[in-house]
């Protein structure tokens, strides 16, 4: 069965289908004339809305070639969302590991039994130490997969610590826990497989609830109101958020988390269309600078302000106010924080924004200069989160295909693999 026929056996019209997704009726069009594919972001969506499974959507939208249909798999749903093996093994083995570890958090050092006289399998400092090496990695590493491989070995150690812990030290072992799981968190989102991410970042909140550390918990929140944004729930992302600002009230005063917090709450409102709203959370976040003293910026917790004029650019360009965006945009992208090779990430997705202001200006020039900018930041560091903003501006570069430099560029986009 083809998609269009699924979509109507389900009762769906294009309008009501793309409604459902958060995408433009055009694009369920060309998904359904096979002129694209559907993105990661939006399959367990659909999968959901057309009552099937990942695997049984992905033969549906990728039949392959011959006269004899398809037949659905008989198999239950796949925990990944993309194709390969190797990957499905990588994901397997991270979340047996995130659910092993984040049992034996919530256990606590009763569920030792015999093995709480076992030989120490190290302090808890040093699993602090080894994660705040393992988060400096992670940002310094211009592809994110290359960091997999010993955040699951950090992950086996912590909980082969954690089955051998003895009660002094199970506060800082599962404080540990939630920082590790925050990074596998990013990992995963990184690599646009949402529903990992929330599962780590959910054991991160649990684990850091148990150990009493309310930064770390409340930054846990922060990340899962990212999962919900990313699939613009942003009415979600406030629920979540005001949770967040809940428990930061708790934390250290001297910590930046509840200006982070602020600050990712002015995201959600822009969402929502919200101006007033996202500023005076913008106006919140601002007060990060009345800190005393250096603020923390590593690690689980990253936020000391120098990212505000970019957000703020951001967050004018999704309320349409194009020119207090770009002004502050532009003065973003010449800061020491942003230069070339400094931060691939953030300079791509300020690239990515400037594209987006030329492009609802139907200025071809400014479109394609900086869209071509952080086309070629994404295939350099092969980043998730680029290449997804990336295709939410071929969207808007749609409306100037005519012009064939933007034509070019929507192709060169559509063609952009990420080395995840």
């Amino acid at each position: 069965m083809r998609l269009s026929e699924r979509r109507k056996a389900m009762g769906y019209s294009q309008e009501k289908f793309a409604h459902a997704l958060g995408v433009d009726r055009t694009t369920v069009g060309r998904w359904e004339r096979g002129e694209t594919t559907p993105e990661g972001v939006h399959r367990p969506r659909m999968a959901q809305l057309l009552r099937l499974d990942i695997t049984e959507l992905g033969a549906m939208l990728n039949p392959s070639p011959g006269p004899n249909p398809v037949q659905p798999p008989t198999s239950p749903p796949s925990l990944v969302h993309g194709p390969g093996e190797s990957d499905e093994m990588i994901r397997r083995t991270f979340l047996r590991l995130l659910t092993m570890t984040g049992a034996l958090t919530a256990l606590g050092p009763e569920a030792a039994g015999d093995m709480a006289e076992a030989a120490d399998r190290g302090s808890a400092d040093d699993y602090r130490r080894m994660n705040e090496h393992l988060w400096h990695v992670y940002q310094l590493a211009r592809s994110k997969r290359s960091v997999h491989g010993i955040v699951q070995d950090q992950l086996d150690a912590l909980a082969d610590a954690l089955k051998a812990g003895t009660a002094g030290r199970a506060g800082a072992l599962c404080e540990a826990a939630g920082d590790l799981f925050q990074l596998s968190g990013e990992l995963a989102f990184d690599s646009n497989r949402y529903t990992d991410a929330a599962v780590a970042y959910t054991m991160a909140a649990s684990a850091s609830d148990k150990a009493h550390a309310f930064d770390l918990w409340a930054c846990a929140l922060v990340r899962h109101a990212y999962v919900d944004m990313s699939e613009r729930h942003f009415a979600e992302a406030v629920e979540t958020l005001d949770a967040a600002r809940a428990v930061a009230s708790r934390g250290d005063p001297a910590l930046s988390t509840r200006y982070w917090v602020a600050s990712v709450r002015a995201e959600a409102h822009a969402g929502l269309g919200d101006l007033s709203a996202c500023q005076r959370a913008l106006d919140e976040a601002q007060k990060v600078t009345d800190l005393h003293g250096p603020v923390h910026n590593g690690g689980w917790l990253r936020f000391d302000g120098s990212r505000l004029p970019e957000e703020r650019g951001a967050r004018f360009v999704q309320l349409g106010r194009l020119d207090l965006a770009e002004e502050a945009l532009q003065s973003a992208l010449g800061s020491a924080a942003l230069a070339q090779g400094a931060s691939y990430r953030r300079r791509g997705s300020v690239l990515v924004d400037l594209a987006l202001i030329g492009a609802k200006r139907h200025d071809a020039e400014q479109a394609v200069t900086h869209g071509r900018a952080a086309l070629k930041l994404a295939r350099q560091s092969g980043s998730g989160y680029v290449a997804r903003r990336l295709r939410t501006l071929r969207d808007d570069l749609r409306s100037d295909g005519r012009d064939r430099r933007v034509a070019e560029l929507v192709a060169d986009i559509g063609d952009l693999h990420v080395v995840r």
